[in-house]
């Protein structure tokens, strides 16, 4: 009997051990930003104002995570319309044929204090590639409403030629590479 209860205690803190944790993307307090170096002199900033993602973790931290969040590449704002225009065009995003970028995590790597790797599949187009994402990890707290909410941020660098986005091949007027700046506040399910 006391062998059925210590396994009936083993699996139960097992269970809770592992259990897994929801959150989702609060767009009240997230953002995802950009900039691009134009003439090679100056930057154009702009952001994504649609965009939605989960992650599931096992406890407080990003540990074993994963990862999926969807930008709407039709929410592009430069605040300039005609260059909005332009980018959700087939030079750019094409918007209407490829309408979500996504990125899927594959694995979490922990570094220093609150640093982590993500790497994951991002997709672009009609283009999917592995790549590592620095992230960092805010911590966790509770908001106004007594919900438990996370903090993380992503900067890293893309070369859009790598996803078919081939105006200005040369670089010239709109360079390759494209700075992202994510923010994302995490709301606990």
């Amino acid at each position: 009997m006391k062998k059925i209860l210590l396994s009936f205690a083993f699996a139960l803190v097992s269970m809770f051990t592992f259990a897994q944790t929801g959150w989702t993307v609060d767009p009240m307090h997230s953002s995802v930003n950009f900039n691009i170096k134009h003439m090679g002199i100056s930057f154009v900033q702009g952001r994504f104002d649609k965009f939605d993602g989960k992650v599931t973790t096992e406890g407080n931290n990003l540990d074993n995570a994963q990862f999926s969040f969807t930008v709407h590449t039709a929410s592009v704002n430069t605040g300039v319309e005609p260059r909005d225009k332009h980018l959700r065009t087939a030079d750019f995003f094409d918007a209407d044929k490829f309408p979500e970028m996504t990125f899927e995590s594959a694995s979490v790597t922990k570094g220093k204090d609150n640093s982590y790797t993500l790497r994951g599949k991002l997709t672009i187009k009609d283009v999917s590639k592995e790549v590592s994402i620095p992230v960092t990890f805010g911590g966790i707290t509770k908001n106004q409403q007594g919900k438990e909410v996370a903090g993380i941020q992503a900067k890293f660098k893309v070369n859009r030629l790598d996803y078919n986005i081939k105006y200005d091949p040369t670089g010239a007027g709109v360079a390759k590479e494209v700075e992202v700046n994510a923010y994302f506040e995490l709301v606990k399910k």
